[in-house]
């Protein structure tokens, strides 16, 4: 499997299997599918262990704790972005962003209000090269990792540092769903269809 789609873990102190996400800490390291599943099955058959032909002391949960870190690493890569002008925000902005063609995500927030984001996802629809959608952060958590209150609608400009990020949403949803699934029910066209917005894995 290409790397992007695998999670690193090296041996920290005590002999603990510590998650590597930005593949950078020293010494050996040991790559599992970055999935929920194949996580829990290294663990539970002990073959972090067997791989590393020593005893390793797995720490409890941690598929949950590699799930948590990834979103983590997501919300600051956007704050990252915000700072180095790749990520807009404000429903105007977005609304210019993707018709322009330049939003590589649209990112909104999981409890925002209904009607802005449908006009934002429809609009997002009709073109060509439609951006994919992010929705795994409620308006506080995008709030804390901009800087901002109130944050709803953002894009994320297409360019180098909208692909780096993409690679951790898309392991990111071998753990979780990247949209509510409520979303995929809403009626977003005028006859009433659904419209369900592209995800990280599509």
């Amino acid at each position: 499997m290409d790397e992007s789609r695998l999670i690193r873990f090296s041996v920290g102190p005590e002999a603990t299997v510590t998650p590597d996400l930005a593949r950078r800490l020293p010494g050996r390291g040991l790559w599992v599918a970055a999935d929920r599943a194949s996580i829990e099955a290294a663990a539970s058959r002990n073959l972090f262990s067997r791989a590393a032909k020593a005893k390793l002391q797995v720490p409890p949960g941690l598929a949950e704790l590699v799930e948590s870190l990834l979103k983590k690493r997501l919300l600051a890569g956007l704050g990252l972005a915000q700072r180095a002008g790749d990520l807009t925000s404000g429903f105007e902005k977005v609304s210019a962003a993707i018709l322009s063609g330049r939003a590589a995500w649209l990112i909104e927030a999981s409890d925002g209000a209904e009607d802005g984001r449908r006009k934002l996802l429809r609009l997002a629809r009709r073109q060509p090269r439609p951006p994919q959608v992010f929705g795994a952060a409620d308006a506080e958590e995008l709030g804390l990792a901009l800087g901002r209150q109130n944050v709803i609608h953002s894009a994320f400009l297409a360019g180098r540092a909208a692909e780096r990020w993409a690679s951790d949403a898309l392991r990111l949803s071998g753990f979780r769903p990247l949209l509510p699934e409520s979303w995929c029910e809403e009626p977003s066209a005028a006859d009433g269809t659904s419209f369900v917005p592209r995800a990280a894995h599509d």
